[in-house]
């Protein structure tokens, strides 16, 4: 690869690296607007960190260029020309370490290295306060090296750094040493551990978006098999009426009455299923609660005890489960999530309890409220709200003898709020 070629390279990782800050940058701050308006606290890491970060620590210097200004230093041409050359490299650096790409790129680990030598030139010449720019390196080097290298490589210029200071300060030497060990292995392990975070909670986010989708697509291939078959009946009986009206009325109409039998029958096998999807035992929906959650990767404990439950009981504690598990898995940034259902002859209570940032399952349009409606109006009731700790809880209390008819398959949306009309 030619020189041009390789220098374009460069230029175009450079140029996706920034895209991606900036996207991040804007995706953060659009998610922070819409959480204000809708009275929300959206936790974000936020952008990526960038080379400003480490921009702060070339103060260090400051001590060298003091002695550069007030003609302490000998050579003071040779002395600023180093500075010069050591805070551009070290910037470089600083904006090359927080992208893959270029941080592995041949042009950092040389002028990685070249900054190493200028480092050990300068502080071998001068001594003194140019010490200091041996922790600069250290922040450097652990900036772009990872991985195994990384250990040999800060003791070896540990040692260096003590050896030259030993040489110019004495017994200064060893905090040199120090310092330069301790920024080194400090800033590695500081930036690797930000990285290993903001990767696990992406990957995080999208197991949970996967949950959740996969949970919406079975739904809709039920109902899309259902429909299927019952659907191409009633096109083709219909294009059969459309052919034969004109001049059989009487077959005309007997396909018509067909079509108002599929169609009554289709209705039929409709409100049957989705009275099992929503009416289904409530063991089933901790079943699938439990699946949901562990996909999005938070530890879940179900327990359940007492007598068998009502129809409308177990409808609307089972809602009440799968709304809880999905603002669970959308909005708490929980790790472990406890459910738990007892029942007695006189009421069944359900807990549903997180250890993520209090606000979850409770955030307004979660559909928690609608739920507590009808919750109220088959004599039991729903709160929801903050623990004592860090976390959220949802309780549900209801009588266990038999109340009011389960509520109407067609009046709860996916959700579990009501729909309106």
């Amino acid at each position: 690869m030619s020189r041009k070629n390789r220098v374009s390279c460069r230029m175009r990782e450079w140029q996706d690296a920034r895209d991606e800050w900036k996207a991040e940058h804007r995706r953060v701050k659009k998610s922070w607007r819409e959480g204000r308006k809708g009275g929300k606290n959206i936790e974000h890491l936020g952008p990526p960190p960038n080379g400003f970060a480490l921009l702060p620590w070339l103060l260090m210097g400051l001590g060298a260029i003091s002695h550069l200004l007030q003609g302490d230093t000998p050579n003071p041409w040779i002395g600023a020309i180093g500075v010069l050359l050591f805070n551009s490299l070290y910037v470089f650096l600083a904006f090359r370490a927080f992208n893959k790409y270029t941080r592995e790129a041949r042009a950092t680990k040389i002028a990685l290295v070249v900054l190493g030598v200028l480092t050990v030139a300068l502080a071998t010449g001068y001594g003194g306060n140019w010490l200091l720019f041996f922790p600069l390196l250290g922040l450097a080097v652990g900036a772009i090296v990872r991985g195994r290298g990384l250990g040999p490589i800060s003791l070896v210029l540990s040692a260096l750094a003590g050896v030259i200071g030993g040489f110019r300060e004495g017994w200064t030497g060893v905090n040199v040493a120090y310092g330069t060990f301790l920024s080194t292995m400090v800033t590695a392990a500081i930036l690797s551990l930000s990285e290993a975070v903001r990767e696990l909670r992406e990957t995080r986010e999208e197991l949970a978006r996967t949950a959740v989708e996969k949970e919406r697509l079975r739904f809709s291939r039920d109902l899309h098999d259902l429909l299927g078959h019952t659907l191409s009946v009633i096109v083709v009986k219909a294009e059969a009426t459309r052919r034969l009206a004109p001049r059989d009325l009487d077959a005309a109409l007997g396909q018509v009455a067909d079509i108002e039998s599929v169609g009554r029958q289709a209705l039929t096998e409709i409100r049957e299923a989705v009275t099992g999807y929503r009416e289904g035992s409530l063991a089933t929906e901790l079943d699938r609660a439990r699946d949901l959650l562990e996909a999005a990767g938070i530890g879940t404990v179900v327990r359940q005890s007492g007598p068998p439950l009502a129809p409308q009981t177990a409808a609307l504690l089972g809602w009440v489960v799968r709304e809880s598990a999905t603002n669970v898995v959308r909005h708490s940034g929980a790790a472990h999530c406890d459910i738990e259902v007892t029942g007695t002859p006189d009421q069944t209570r359900l807990v549903i309890t997180d250890d993520g940032r209090g606000e979850g399952s409770g955030a307004p349009g979660s559909g928690l409220k609608g739920l507590a409606e009808r919750l109220a109006a088959a004599g039991g009731s729903l709160t929801s709200g903050p623990t004592a700790r860090s976390g959220f809880r949802v309780t549900a209390t209801l009588p266990t003898t038999e109340g009011d008819p389960a509520p109407d398959a067609a009046d709860i949306a996916d959700t579990g709020a009501p729909l309106k009309g």
